[in-house]
């Protein structure tokens, strides 16, 4: 069974999805810590001007995990947001199907940014009609890090097959670690293809939302035609 396992994103982008939909579980690890400059907090939406970073902004402390992470909501950041998705997006031909749902995440008051991403990440999936079951890292209780949690993780809801990214193997993943368990290690090769985008040249790892605007229901596909999934 083939176990994919990711930190949350904030609107994650398309590669995200694909690993998602190729896992036969895919896990959230929602208990690491959390990354100041990465993409748990934030993501690229396309605006006339080129690709656009909208970041939550977040209660700053050291070493803080990420399920403990709280949202600044000193600034009406939700409403700034919004007000940003509608004026990228509304000549799209699928704003009205999303439109609802956003605005109504955006008016909502939230307190933990595992919350808000939690919800966006469930409602895209069943969007896309993905039905890899999703489960949480927190939820687990599984001891160890680094690649040794990661096989924890993998041996807890029965898998024996690891799918990662391939940029892992240079920052973090040890392979030689999940051979001696017994896992077998899969590559994700994907490449972002072109899908109708509104002002201008096609941009490419934007968020998903991105992608929904513009294909609506063609969506899935075009995430899944990106590569051959593992090698």
């Amino acid at each position: 069974m083939l176990v994919g396992i990711h930190q949350p994103h904030y609107l994650p982008w398309l590669r995200y999805f694909e690993k998602i939909a190729r896992s036969d579980v895919f896990i959230v690890l929602d208990d690491i810590q959390f990354s100041k400059n990465g993409w748990q907090n934030r993501n690229k939406i396309k605006s006339a001007t080129g690709p656009l970073l909208l970041t939550v902004p977040v209660v700053s402390k050291n070493r803080q995990l990420l399920h403990e992470t709280r949202i600044n909501n000193a600034t009406d950041w939700a409403q700034k947001h919004w007000k940003t998705l509608k004026q990228c997006y509304a000549p799209s031909p699928f704003f009205d199907s999303y439109a609802p749902f956003l605005e109504e995440t955006y008016t909502r008051s939230w307190t933990f940014l595992k919350d808000l991403n939690r919800h966006m990440l469930t409602f895209f999936v069943e969007e896309l009609g993905i039905d890899s079951p999703i489960v949480y890292a927190s939820e687990l209780n599984v001891p160890g890090s680094a690649t040794e949690r990661l096989i924890n993780l993998i041996r807890a809801v029965g898998g024996d097959r690891y799918y990662s990214g391939a940029y892992a193997l240079d920052a973090y993943l040890d392979a030689e670690a999940l051979a001696d368990a017994g896992i077998d290690l899969d590559l994700q090769q994907w490449e972002p293809q072109v899908y109708a985008q509104r002002h201008g040249d096609f941009v490419p790892d934007l968020a998903i939302i991105d992608l929904l605007m513009n294909e609506g229901p063609q969506s899935l596909d075009c995430v899944l035609s990106g590569g051959s999934g593992t090698r």
